[in-house]
């Protein structure tokens, strides 16, 4: 039972969960598509990995402080974490972007091909996942998710 009480846990899980339904408003705001299903999905504003890292950090720091080994630990996981969202992720998910580009455009050129037209939609092509990485106002305002998260919850757990 003493899982449940352990605040930074749950301040980061919080993040990522808060972090991950307020994309579909803020989707919604900004161009008029509902869609639900990015409550599931990787990228977006704001990144949930940033959120749920800097929440876990300001939990540390508010418990431990931030002089502890344990909260060095967490700040350095977090710029990792960020730096990694922001960086390999997205670019993961530019190149996503391109090859997909070529696959259809390989597809243009192969529709004449006798067996193409008798295969199923599916068959003919599997799109990669573009939206893998955050963009730097992403991980930010993901990270001040996750802090005001943090600070939020605190009260709970006392």
């Amino acid at each position: 039972m003493e899982l449940f009480l352990n605040f930074p846990l749950w301040a980061a899980l919080t993040a990522i969960v808060f972090a991950q339904v307020i994309k579909i408003p803020i989707k919604l705001i900004f161009t008029r598509e509902f869609q639900p299903g990015l409550a599931f999905s990787t990228g977006g504003m704001p990144s949930s990995h940033s959120a749920a890292v800097t929440a876990l950090t300001t939990a540390i720091g508010i418990v431990d402080g931030v002089t502890s080994s344990v909260f060095g630990l967490a700040c350095i996981f977090s710029v990792i974490t960020m730096f990694d969202a922001s960086g390999v992720r997205r670019q993961a998910g530019e190149h996503a972007a391109v090859l997909n580009r070529l696959i259809k455009d390989f597809q243009y050129f192969t529709e004449s091909a006798k067996d193409w037209n008798k295969k199923e939609e599916y068959e003919k092509r599997r799109e990669l996942k573009e939206l893998l990485g955050h963009q730097p106002i992403e991980v930010f305002f993901g990270g001040l998710t996750g802090i005001g998260i943090a600070f939020l919850l605190y009260p709970f757990f006392q």
